[in-house]
């Protein structure tokens, strides 16, 4: 079939993505993004540590930010986006800053962090109060929290899963029951779901009808932040950092009970 008459593939606006070696979930990302746009992915080089703030940073080090912008720049992003949550809270505030200024110095265009779209999105929602969902270990919660308190942001909540590796292996169903779990004795303004190695997609409007609050989640916020930053918006199915109107339908009753799950029956390690 001659298709010469078409005269080419549509114009894309590139959004350039650094992720951590181990990142697994490419497909989640482009299922945000828009016909128009196109995902330029590359990887921060391989370390053999296990998930942990050790390795939160080793894979957020500049030098590293410096040579992925490098092997982005020739594609020309209008955006440079950092997809790691740990690696972009553990130096705090002034570290997720400095990353995002140490990724134009090599050269991005406009530099994200997941962690400063973090604090970009609980902006947007007027999120003051938040429970925490994550697949981490006790000492990166907590530095995660530590990141949020720096911002003025309160965790009234939190569950996690202790995990250090195969993160992107955690099925639906226990994101779920975290979710639940953290919000059981407290009614925060959001939800975060952590970690851009978790998947969430099709989670978050399901947990936004039950919990009756916004829920976000790591690769949600930071296709969100990078395509606001392109005038453009993320697609998805209806949840409240997307759709405004979404965030008119909260607040109308207590959060319900959440699922009894097998992991959670007597006897479960």
């Amino acid at each position: 079939m001659n298709v010469s008459f078409l005269g080419g593939p549509r114009p894309q606006r590139g959004v350039g993505v650094i992720a951590p070696f181990d990142f697994a979930l490419d497909r989640e990302l482009w299922r945000w993004v828009p016909d128009d746009v196109s995902l330029h992915l590359t990887r921060t080089p391989y370390v053999p540590v296990e998930v942990s703030l050790d390795l939160a940073r080793l894979v957020s080090e500049h030098e590293t930010l410096h040579e992925a912008v490098r092997a982005l720049n020739e594609v020309a992003p209008e955006v440079v986006a950092y997809a790691c949550t740990s690696g972009s809270f553990v130096g705090g505030v002034a570290g997720e800053r400095a990353m995002g200024e140490a990724m134009t110095r090599a050269g991005a265009a406009h530099a994200v962090t997941t962690s400063g779209a973090l604090l970009a999105a609980l902006a947007e929602l007027n999120a003051h109060r938040i429970a925490l969902v994550t697949p981490y270990t006790v000492s990166v919660t907590q530095s995660l929290a530590e990141y949020l308190a720096e911002a003025d942001i309160l965790v009234t909540g939190r569950a996690s899963l202790g995990l250090v590796r195969h993160i992107w292996k955690v099925p639906y169903h226990e994101v779920v029951a975290m979710a639940h779990r953290a919000v059981r004795t407290t009614t925060p303004d959001a939800l975060f779901i952590s970690c851009t190695n978790l998947p969430t997609y099709d989670v978050i409007p399901q947990l936004e009808a039950e919990l009756r609050m916004p829920v976000i989640s790591a690769n949600q916020v930071t296709i969100w932040a990078a395509l606001r930053h392109l005038g453009t918006r993320a697609v998805g199915p209806y949840q409240a950092l997307l759709d405004e109107s979404a965030r008119q339908t909260f607040g109308a009753g207590p959060v319900p009970p959440p699922p009894v799950l097998p992991e959670e029956q007597e006897g479960w390690a």
